[in-house]
């Protein structure tokens, strides 16, 4: 009996069935996709830290394994939640406009319709009081109209690109031209150099009274208070969970007027800053 060779197309078609069964085993038998937030933070004492027992934690870092949990609980899933550290306030603010995707920012960024055009934002997760501090030896009370008076000698001092440095040159631009202007790289660095005597700047109001019940030689000085801002979460504006970080912060009738939150304040930040930051009713 002679044999016949398949013929060219027949044996392609063979191929390819066999080729679609395997691979419509492969997708059968493949685990659910898990998703990965990766979380870009700036170490600050209260918010994004170390315990003594070297855990990451703070109010920042809960606030976003509460928004996994959440999230696992929405979507049957359980994301993987991945935290890295980033010193360098204006490389982690840059890194995450500039990134894409499931990425976080920590690092009490103040929501301004600016930056909203360049990146995204949670709802408030806190709202600020900045005040400018000085050495406690410096004149107290001080107007806006007399620093140049009685912070001569002086210099300012801020980190880089941020509002606390807007407002500084402001009051240059007002108040005292020729106003030297320092730049700092962390709060630990500013609050130093005030006890030290050499500078005046901004500071978030918990950072004022942290420096103060750590006895730091600093002084407040209430008529430059700019109370108002609003601190949140940052993100790629591709981020896909955006639309769920909101319904997170909306559910159960508010993040910020829950008992979780006041209790989350006072356990990181202490009781008497979480009253002066408590969100306005």
């Amino acid at each position: 009996m002679q044999t016949t060779t398949p013929i060219p197309w027949l044996a392609a078609c063979l191929l390819l069935v066999c080729a679609c069964a395997h691979a419509g085993q492969n997708d059968d038998s493949a685990e659910p996709q898990v998703p990965a937030l990766h979380a870009l933070y700036v170490p600050a004492q209260g918010w994004a830290y170390r315990d003594a027992s070297g855990q990451l934690t703070g109010v920042t870092v809960e606030i976003l394994r509460a928004f996994a949990a959440w999230l696992a609980d929405q979507h049957a899933l359980e994301p993987e939640l991945v935290f890295e550290a980033e010193s360098d306030w204006s490389a982690f603010y840059a890194r995450v406009r500039d990134g894409s995707g499931a990425l976080f920012g920590l690092g009490n960024v103040t929501i301004t319709d600016q930056r909203a055009e360049e990146l995204a934002f949670s709802p408030p997760y806190l709202y600020n009081v900045a005040v400018l501090i000085a050495p406690s030896a410096a004149a107290t009370s001080v107007q806006p109209a007399d620093m140049g008076t009685h912070f001569a000698g002086l210099s300012a001092l801020a980190f880089a690109e941020t509002l606390h440095e807007q407002r500084l040159r402001s009051l240059a631009r007002t108040y005292w031209p020729s106003m030297p202007i320092d730049r700092a790289r962390s709060n630990d660095e500013i609050v130093a150099a005030v006890s030290a005597g050499t500078h005046f700047a901004y500071l978030d109001a918990y950072n004022y009274y942290r420096a103060r019940e750590q006895g730091k030689s600093v002084e407040r000085h209430p008529a430059f208070d700019d109370p108002g801002e609003a601190f949140g979460i940052i993100m790629p504006l591709d981020n896909p969970w955006r639309e769920d970080l909101e319904r997170f912060f909306m559910a159960d009738g508010g993040l910020l007027e829950s008992d979780w939150y006041a209790a989350l304040l006072a356990d990181h930040l202490g009781p008497g800053v979480a009253q002066l930051l408590a969100p306005a009713q």
